[in-house]
């Protein structure tokens, strides 16, 4: 990335408590936990994410296609695959796969907290809908899981949600610097989103964040409007984002 400057647990018992008291249920909204990784872990790191988000909110139910906006996380499969990746997912970690940034997935998200697991009843991906995924996530399980732990959120079918993954994807245009990467650089969290701002004129300050575990670069979180045309603030989500001076970017496997 020759381009971009080298720079670089009581309480919870208490919240439990006070939610099965009140009634709340899932589906739920959560706000953070410990980072993680993709999909197979319990995809616990919330869209605001980053190193150091372990906030929790109430649970409470909430049917699907109630929700603010979206969040595009994009995950950046070599930091991934560095940070332990490989162990969770081998056939993404493959040498010579060659693959970037990759969708994780596309997460509908309150302006504080997410709803999560919403419609029971509509869990069930038609292979014609996973087929329409297949170019867009790592591997089936991963487009499984986001279905069902996010997608079901969003008050669309299966087939629909990924229409919607796609559009979403469409919208965001990556960085060059990355595409030309040959060696792995550190590089300020800041950086990345100038980055990103510069191939996306539309997408300012305050409306996307960055992922990292370990020390490397997870993703990339990018806020979009709820009929997905336009990138939008999401100050929660910026909130969370990486702040150290310097995160490892590592180039494509």
């Amino acid at each position: 990335m020759t381009s971009l400057p080298l720079i670089s647990r009581r309480c919870w018992a208490a919240v439990a408590l006070l939610a099965a008291l009140w009634g709340f249920s899932t589906p739920s909204v959560a706000q953070g936990a410990p980072d993680c990784v993709l999909d197979h872990c319990e995809d616990r790191a919330s869209p605001a994410g980053g190193d150091g988000a372990m906030e929790r909110a109430f649970r409470r139910p909430t049917p699907g296609g109630e929700f603010d906006f979206y969040v595009l996380s994009l995950s950046w499969s070599p930091g991934f695959c560095a940070a332990g990746g490989a162990q969770k997912s081998p056939d993404q970690c493959q040498a010579g796969i060659g693959l970037g940034f990759v969708v994780h997935g596309l997460w509908p998200q309150f302006e504080r907290g997410f709803p999560s697991d919403c419609d029971a009843a509509g869990r069930t991906v038609s292979r014609v809908a996973l087929d329409a995924a297949k170019d867009l996530f790592p591997n089936e399980g991963l487009a499984r899981y986001e279905w069902r732990k996010h997608g079901s959120c969003s008050g669309r079918s299966p087939q629909d949600y990924f229409a919607d993954v796609r559009a979403a994807r469409d919208l965001v245009r990556v960085p060059p610097e990355f595409e030309r990467l040959r060696h792995e650089e550190e590089v300020a969290p800041a950086e990345i989103l100038r980055a990103f701002g510069r191939a996306n004129p539309r997408l300012r300050a305050g409306m996307a964040s960055v992922g990292c575990a370990k020390g490397y670069l997870q993703d990339v979180r990018i806020c979009l409007t709820k009929d997905l045309r336009e990138f939008r603030a999401c100050p929660e989500v910026t909130r969370n984002s990486c702040r150290g001076q310097a995160i490892k970017v590592t180039p494509s496997l």
